[in-house]
């Protein structure tokens, strides 16, 4: 099992800067393939970013890309999603989720979710 607990979301206005963490537990190390998603009211999850750390490759959505960094911190095994240049289209429940299979860009190819933690940008 692995557990996965995120935090670091909140309420601030177009332009600021958040940084999300995602603290992972369990069967899990450095080498698994972890992503980020969303999901606002009354639309689909959907993909954020996601690394393969192994590899060295990140990858991000077209909405995101150049704004929000996503990195890992080893010593406190965490995954981090740097929210930059924020906008109101960005507010969502953010989920941190560990993949066993690909591609990294659909939902279905994780098999451990967080419980989210809301983000709201306010313009």
């Amino acid at each position: 099992q692995v557990q996965l607990v995120e935090s670091g979301g909140g309420l601030v206005q177009a332009g600021d800067s958040l940084r999300l963490s995602c603290a992972a537990s369990g069967r899990t190390s450095s080498s698994t393939d972890m992503g980020w998603f969303r999901q606002a009211p009354g639309r689909e999850r959907e993909f954020v970013a996601a690394a393969r750390w192994t590899f060295g490759i990140t990858y991000y959505a077209d909405s995101v890309q150049g704004r929000f960094i996503m990195s890992r911190d080893n010593a406190k095994n965490t995954v981090n999603l740097q929210m930059n240049s924020l906008e109101p289209e960005d507010t969502a429940v953010y989920y941190c989720a560990a993949a066993s299979r690909l591609p990294l860009t659909t939902s279905t190819s994780y098999d451990y979710w967080g419980q989210g933690t809301q983000v709201t940008v306010s313009s």
